[in-house]
């Protein structure tokens, strides 16, 4: 499904057509130009040995803003650990990322004040937490009868397509369908898991795969953020309205490597990096923008100088971030104390100590 070419075309489509202001445009835009700007100004503090990992989002900025953006205040998000651009729509500010990946807290944000669930490292784990949320939401029914509800809930999963090779991934389809909880699996079939090309993967189109449990399935032009944006809509107000799960695969590439640990260099060819960038995301939109006198260069000039701005108060911010105390891994285990956790408190700072001593590094 495609709504926007990659050369910048609109193209209608009869079931997932979707009508776009020249303010919501621009506004998507700007998300993904700002969204993009965080997430390589983060790839290179980690560079600089500001972080201790980093996992970059470059070239599925549309999934995740189109995605991010069908969703209403009272939808439910469960990422993995690469939904930066999800977070960035439901009000988290990139900052909040940042000690995670420092290693600093575990996500500084409210999950239920946000609706965005803490990050995910445990490949696909986040799916059976995601389907177990989405039917308490059907039993304390915060879903429709099939008719628009303002009061409606659903919850979206975001996964990769190597985590539809994990076990947790199918029990949450199997729990999904069983009992038609109004949650959206959205598959960012990014191509490779790690350095598993997806022919490795799967036989069929991983959204094919829906109708093994009894739920639709579609995929979508993963780097339109119009078509993103429509079919996420659509899939949410299945769900909202008591039709249970869908499945949503969007096709799209991971540009950059799995994570800063990674180097893409070895397992894929360079003449399919450049093939997929004929496709970015952000440039089908700005020539689309250009094309219909949406926008001009002075407002292209100035989400690039936003862009900056940002770039700049995230690097500042994660230099001075403070180094959390010895004892916290400590402290911060039991709510009530422990005294096998206190014991092992102070022979660490008793190790510690000895370095403090003698002027050493820990």
């Amino acid at each position: 499904m495609q709504l926007l070419t990659p050369e910048g075309e609109r193209v209608a489509h009869p079931h997932f057509d979707i009508d776009i202001t020249p303010d919501e445009l621009r506004g998507l835009y700007r998300d993904m130009v700002l969204v993009r700007r965080a997430d390589r100004e983060s790839n290179a503090l980690q560079r600089q040995g500001q972080l201790g990992i980093w996992v970059p989002l470059l070239g599925q900025e549309a999934a995740q803003i189109g995605a991010g953006r069908a969703m209403r205040p009272r939808d439910m998000a469960f990422p993995s650990y690469r939904e930066h651009g999800v977070a960035w729509c439901r009000g988290i500010d990139p900052t909040e990322l940042l000690g995670i990946f420092r290693g600093t807290d575990h996500g500084s944000w409210d999950p239920m004040a946000t609706r965005f669930h803490p990050y995910t490292i445990v490949i696909g784990n986040q799916c059976l937490n995601a389907v177990g949320y989405a039917m308490g939401q059907r039993f304390d029914g915060r879903i429709g009868d099939g008719h628009d509800s303002a009061d409606a809930e659903a919850t979206v999963v975001f996964f990769g397509d190597g985590a539809t090779s994990q076990g947790d991934v199918n029990e949450a389809f199997v729990w999904g369908a069983v009992y038609d909880a109004p949650v959206v699996f959205f598959c960012q079939n990014n191509q490779w898991a790690i350095s598993e090309p997806m022919e490795r993967q799967s036989r069929i189109p991983l959204y094919q795969r829906a109708s093994g449990y009894g739920f639709p399935g579609i995929r979508v032009d993963g780097n339109d953020v119009l078509a993103t944006l429509a079919v996420t809509r659509w899939a949410l107000e299945e769900c909202r309205s008591g039709n249970g799960p869908v499945l949503i695969e969007a096709f799209t590439y991971r540009m950059d490597a799995h994570t800063t640990s990674d180097d893409p260099s070895r397992y894929r060819l360079a003449d399919e990096l450049e093939a997929w960038k004929l496709k970015d995301p952000i440039e089908r939109v700005k020539a689309y923008l250009h094309r219909q006198q949406w926008a001009d260069g002075d407002y292209f000039a100035e989400v690039e100088r936003e862009s900056d701005a940002l770039a700049a108060r995230l690097r500042e911010y994660c230099q001075r971030m403070p180094v959390p105390s010895a004892d916290r891994m400590f402290s911060e285990v039991y709510a009530n104390g422990s005294s096998a956790v206190s014991a092992q408190r102070d022979e660490f700072l008793t190790y510690l100590s000895q370095f403090e001593q003698t002027g050493g590094e820990r």
